[in-house]
């Protein structure tokens, strides 16, 4: 557990980076930290590894204030991922990765070894380990960064806008790639990002920091997409919250119609007045979308307009789904199973009423509901989460 208590930043001249910020990042889970430009997201991280020393207020891990710690030390049990990934130009990759163990004295076969494990773990070829950071694309790099900071296994990891200097694709991989791991290692992780969407894919809890170091809503993404502290909260989120909201509605209890999907073998003469079928082959792989009517024979040798996006049943939320069905030409979604098979079909309809669930298993209401605004989804109101 990391703590802030009252934690301010007053630098010469009067300029406040932290003003009075309180609050908690729970042990095992995520942390993000995002706001404006000069918000104090950047500031107050680096009050977590001593970087910056508060004017007043203290920091504590596990209890203890690290103040009580001297700086080389603490940092050795944290680790740290920046933006630009910050590895060592004239060092291979597995010796920038064994950096931490080889300060902690660990022999050089040890700290190596370990350093495979984790090019490994984070989803890069070992055989990269004789290379240099110049030999390595952005998403490469950051990887490295990535596994360099787990390279002690430290129970902490600090990370300030790891993914940002990447392409939008690599960026996303890296995400998926982050939460895979977490997921085996439940690190007490805090993430600095300007990205709310980040955020919300990210973070078990989400505080937002105001310019002047002010520390607005600290909540989980569900209840800050729904119920934003005040009008700047609701402005930094931005006008379609109510879409981001469907990222935590779930496809698993999705009831999937069979009716649009027909065998490549039918004629079109059985699928006479249905507008759209989905044509899938003898493993329920998609072909494509077919109109009975402008076809005839087999539908399998009619012409077919591509399937377009399609979404894994009980892996992907509604939000995916809907994606799918906007860009469907039937304006039906396609769920698939693991092996990519068709599972059945969705309306825009079907996925706005599908209940919705935060990560902690709770119900909160229809994703139609969600959407539409806390007003509508709750009469009676709900509380607007902690405030700083």
């Amino acid at each position: 557990m990391i703590t802030f208590e009252g934690v301010t930043k007053r630098y010469p001249g009067g300029t406040v980076a932290l003003d009075d910020v309180s609050l908690d990042c729970p042990a095992g889970r995520i942390t993000v930290f995002v706001g404006t430009s000069g918000g104090g997201k950047t500031t107050a991280l680096r009050t977590i590894n001593r970087m910056v020393e508060p004017t007043s207020g203290r920091v504590l891990i596990d209890g203890q204030d690290v103040r009580e710690r001297k700086p080389a030390e603490l940092r050795r049990g944290i680790g740290y991922v920046i933006q630009h990934a910050g590895l060592f130009p004239h060092r291979t990759i597995l010796d920038n990765i064994a950096t931490v163990p080889y300060l902690l004295s660990w022999n050089k076969k040890k700290a190596r070894a370990r350093a495979l494990e984790l090019m490994e773990r984070v989803g890069l070829d070992p055989a990269m380990g004789r290379r240099y950071p110049f030999q390595l694309s952005g998403g490469q790099q950051q990887r490295v960064g990535v596994a360099r900071a787990l390279a002690a296994d430290p129970p902490i990891m600090l990370m300030d806008e790891p993914f940002s200097a990447v392409d939008p694709v690599v960026r996303a991989e890296l995400q998926d790639e982050f939460l895979r791991l977490q997921e085996e290692l439940h690190k007490t992780i805090v993430f600095v990002t300007h990205d709310i969407d980040e955020a919300i894919k990210l973070g078990d809890r989400i505080a937002v920091f105001q310019t002047g170091g002010k520390l607005v809503q600290i909540d989980s993404p569900e209840n800050l997409l729904a119920h934003p502290a005040d009008d700047f909260v609701a402005g930094f989120i931005g006008q379609n919250r109510g879409i981001r909201t469907l990222s935590f509605a779930e496809t698993g209890g999705l009831r999937l119609s069979d009716a649009a999907v027909r065998a490549a073998s039918t004629d079109a003469a059985d699928a006479a007045g249905t507008d759209w079928v989905l044509v899938v082959d003898d493993d329920r792989r998609p072909l494509g979308w077919a109109r009975p009517a402008q076809a005839g024979g087999p539908l399998g040798k009619a012409k077919l307009s591509p399937v377009g996006p399609t979404f894994r049943v009980g892996g992907d939320s509604v939000r995916t789904a809907l994606d799918a069905a906007v860009l469907s030409p039937s304006g039906l979604a396609v769920g698939v199973d693991e092996t990519g098979a068709v599972v059945g079909t969705a309306s825009g309809t079907d996925l706005l009423a599908v209940p919705t669930h935060g990560r902690d298993g709770a119900a909160a209401g229809t994703a139609a509901g969600t959407a539409a605004g806390p007003e509508e989804a709750d009469p009676e109101g709900a509380d607007a989460g902690g405030t700083g």
